[in-house]
């Protein structure tokens, strides 16, 4: 392919910048900087729903507390050795599983009825914000209602719930508590069907459903959300809410806290786990004393019980022997007796405690019962000794002794209960409250206003640049002139966009009206001469001159993709350009369905093309001269119905054939070549074919089909001129950003 040297800025080394990563990064900020009021639309669009988000949600209070975990218990003084084999250690992790246990906040549950869940019904939106700010001057004030909505709560309404109970089927289930004159209540299940109807602190019953208010303020037909809740999720979802922590490792330290929109309520909840946990504690830590106490009340009776019968028979015998004395050597053997019977007691009732806390195989139980065994080896041998006193001294030596031994028991029986009384009674646990719960009412742990809109207004901002960096990365259009010289063909003009053609009524306006006539002076080149435009069309015409020194002949035939892409406008001011130089040329608009190439000379498109190719007319009749010196046209003409056809005749060659000789240069407006075949007819009668694109229009697709559209018909393309080229930030260090950084103008006086 022959490529003129002088081809104007664009055709360039394509190893150069196209490749920079500098140039992308500043295409990329130009198409930001393009995009930039959408950017910001988009963005205050965010802030502004970030403000209202911040404004009007609901504000979360956090109830905070602190619980000291001790290593141990304290110890009632003069009773450490009776208490110590009931303290216990506990880690604070420990604790923590404990104080969240279902056992615990179970209780808390049942206790502060959080099963029953009761809402006043709010205005939408903006009702939350107005209930929060109001405050009463009053005990029991309301505030009044607005817009004329009296079903909905918008100040100072309070209900309390003793008792609501309802079916299985019904748990989870929103009901509606309506209030009525005279103290009374409704209450409406979720079609609006009446359940139960009462006054207020009555229990209402309807079959399954039972219902008591306790309380009541508000206006008549207020409504409250009304819902029973299943008690395990309530304990499973206030389990999760309730957060405990370790202050520092192995501080014993535990910081507990719980958020809820109600701040009263979020403190009455952590105050009453808080306390029922403590309650546990000691609870938990004075089981075992209170096991014991249970063991030795059921033994005292049965000791008391036998120390009776003993004595009833010691009396009855020395009523029947009147009154017989022991002897010295007796009451010696029976002191004897005495304190092996006790002594045996006293491990027996230590082997029933070690029974509880370990195995028979235990070496300390085991332990145990040896002491027992030779306890009970002594009383063996004592009790052989009696048997060489006389039988009257040994039956009164029996008699005593059961007397002697069941009193000495019972008494330390006796004792041994009332020190575990005390010990139990005594028992502090080892966890404390150090904080009672507290809610700091002025500042809401959430939501964070501030960060809401910061992060808001970052999400639009980023928003928006990605779908300008997506759109721009879907965008079909060729917006530099690279893309197009990668395909292989080379780029002959940037044409930048002219704001002054718009001006024009021959151009756009006269498009769209349709008219035959338009404003004279209507071409760029002729109305303003120093645009930027029209100095790239005398690049373009100086490019042309060594592209054409090869040619054929002198017919240039200027096509494009599509409708739109502004061949015409090139064609025109080209061919202005061209005789504005010396040059004497001829335009011939070859598009006979729409061309309208007239209204840019203000001329009518009769007796043009089609009129000569269907014989109705010369030559010498369709050659109109123009307002430009050395410049004649020649219009479409009718609007034949084988446009196609009439360009395969002979007469068009035969056209062809007699205007190249008589004019320098004859450059043809074609249609597009992607909806008809027009331009490849034309273009095989031409010497030289140039593409006109768009910017930001043209896809590189749609012109890799057009080039091949015509090198089906062996024809070659000479160039591309890229037209419409818009001044945008994204393109100011491209290559045709260079026509507008070095615009000349010649100085006005």
């Amino acid at each position: 392919m022959n490529v003129p040297p002088n081809v104007i800025v664009n055709n360039t080394n394509k190893s150069a910048s196209s490749d920079s990563q500098e140039i992308d990064l500043m295409a990329l900020i130009g198409a930001l900087l393009d995009r930039k009021l959408f950017i910001f639309l988009v963005t205050a669009l965010f802030a502004l729903c970030g403000i209202a988000f911040a404004l009007f949600s609901t504000p979360i209070y956090q109830a905070t507390a602190m619980i000291q975990v001790e290593e141990k218990s304290g110890s009632v003084p003069g009773f450490d050795d009776v208490s110590g084999m009931f303290e216990s250690t506990s880690a604070a992790v420990t604790e923590i599983e404990l104080l969240k246990s279902r056992s615990v906040i179970g209780e808390a549950v049942d206790s502060l009825k959080l099963d029953i869940s009761v809402e006043p019904k709010l205005f939408p939106v903006i009702g939350g914000r107005i209930y929060r700010q109001f405050r009463a001057n009053q005990e029991e004030e309301l505030s009044a209602a607005r817009f004329g909505a009296d079903s909905y709560a918008w100040g100072g309404e309070k209900v309390e719930i003793f008792k609501f109970e309802v079916p299985d089927y019904a748990i989870g289930s929103e009901f509606t508590l309506v209030v009525q004159e005279g103290n009374q209540v409704q209450l409406l299940d979720g079609s609006g069907e009446l359940v139960l109807s009462g006054s207020v602190g009555q229990q209402l019953e309807r079959g399954p459903f039972v219902l008591t208010v306790k309380t009541l303020i508000a206006r008549p037909e207020t409504e409250f959300h009304l819902v029973r809740r299943d008690r395990l999720n309530t304990i499973l979802e206030l389990q999760s809410d309730i957060t405990a922590s370790e202050k520092g490792k192995d501080s014993g330290i535990i910081n507990l806290a719980y958020q809820h929109a109600n701040p009263e309520f979020a403190q009455r909840v952590l105050d009453k786990v808080a306390n029922i946990y403590v309650r546990r504690n000691v609870e938990r830590n004075s089981a075992e004393a209170q096991k014991s106490l249970d063991f030795l009340s059921v033994q005292l009776p049965e000791v008391k019980k036998q120390l009776e019968t003993a004595e009833q028979r010691f009396n009855n015998y020395k009523v029947k022997q009147k009154s017989v004395d022991i002897s010295l050597e007796t009451q010696g053997v029976l002191t004897q007796v005495v304190e092996l019977d006790t002594k045996l007691q006293e491990l027996e009732l230590k082997r029933l405690e070690l029974s509880r806390k370990f195995k028979k195989d235990h070496p300390t139980y085991q332990g145990m019962l040896e002491q027992i065994s030779a306890v009970k080896e002594q009383k063996r041998q004592l009790t052989s000794e009696v048997s060489s006193l006389p039988e009257t001294q040994q039956e009164l030596l029996r008699l005593t002794r059961d007397v002697e031994v069941n009193n000495e028991i019972y008494t330390l029986l006796l004792g041994k209960t009332q020190e575990l009384d005390i010990v139990r009674a005594g028992t502090v646990g080892n966890v404390r409250v150090i904080d009672t719960a507290a809610v700091n009412r002025s500042i809401p742990v959430k939501p964070k206003k501030a960060l809401i809109v910061v992060m808001a207004t970052m999400l639009g901002g980023m928003l928006a640049i990605a779908i300008v960096l997506v759109q721009r990365a879907l965008h079909r259009g060729i917006e530099d002139p690279s893309d197009i010289e990668a395909l292989g063909i080379p780029v002959y003009a940037s044409v930048p966009y002219s704001e002054y053609q718009d001006k024009l009524t021959g151009f756009g306006r006269a498009r769209k009206s349709k008219s035959t006539t338009a404003k004279a002076k209507s071409i760029l080149a002729v109305d303003n001469p120093a645009d930027l435009s029209i100095e790239a069309m005398r690049s373009l015409r100086t490019s042309l001159h060594f592209a054409m020194l090869e040619a054929k002949n002198n017919i240039i035939a200027i096509s494009g993709p599509s409708p739109g892409v502004g061949k015409s406008f090139i064609s025109v001011n080209l061919a202005t350009v061209l005789a504005q130089s010396g040059k004497k040329v001829l335009v011939i608009d070859s598009d006979m369905r729409k061309g309208y190439i007239q209204t840019q000379f203000g001329m009518r498109w009769e007796d043009g093309l089609s009129d000569y190719l269907s014989n109705r007319l010369p030559l010498e009749v369709i050659v109109k001269p123009s307002s430009v010196a050395g410049l004649d046209v020649i219009t479409r003409g009718q609007i034949p119905p084988n446009p196609s056809e009439l360009l395969m005749h002979e007469n068009f060659t035969r056209l062809i054939d007699e205007v190249k000789n008589k004019y320098d240069l004859v450059i043809v407006d074609t249609p597009p070549i992607l909806a008809v075949t027009d331009p490849a007819i034309v273009s095989a009668h031409a010497g030289t074919t140039l593409l006109v694109t768009r910017y930001g229009q043209t896809h590189a697709k749609e012109l890799e089909v057009t080039r091949s559209r015509f090198e089906q018909n062996g024809i070659d393309i000479k160039g591309v001129v890229f037209n419409g080229v818009l001044r945008k930030a994204s393109n100011t260090y491209g290559y045709y950003g260079y026509y507008y950084n070095y615009e000349y103008e010649s100085d006005k006086a």
